[in-house]
Order: C-alpha cells, then sequence, then structure tokens
C-alpha cells in the first residue's frame, strides 16, 4: 500500500490529470489516500507526480 497525499491545487491543471486524481480520491488540497501498490496505481502518480506527495513505496 502506498499513502498519496494531495499537495497542490488542481486548479488550472489539465483535465486529465485533475480526472486522474480524483479517481485516487483526491479532491482537495490535504486529502489523503491509501492505494495499492501495482502498475495501475503507479502509472497514474506518474502522470501527477508534481501534484502529489508518496510515502509508503517499495522499490
Amino acid at each position: 500500500m502506498v499513502k498519496i497525499t494531495l499537495v497542490k491545487s488542481l486548479n488550472g491543471r489539465h483535465d486529465k490529470h485533475i480526472a486522474t486524481a480524483h479517481s485516487l480520491g483526491l479532491r482537495r488540497i490535504g486529502n489523503t489516500t491509501e492505494q495499492p501498490d501495482n502498475a495501475a496505481t503507479r502509472g497514474k502518480l506518474a502522470q501527477i507526480r508534481y501534484l502529489v506527495r508518496v510515502q509508503g513505496e517499495s522499490e
């Protein structure tokens, strides 16, 4: 599991990046969610890495 926190605003971002954040359960700055550490989640995080902080990531 990885812990993901939204640290930057979604205002003015690309529509696909906003949709990706919402699919991870992130809607407001400070929202935190835990997601499974799999290829789908990693792909989403790669797309919006400049908006989020990831903890508990095993590499």
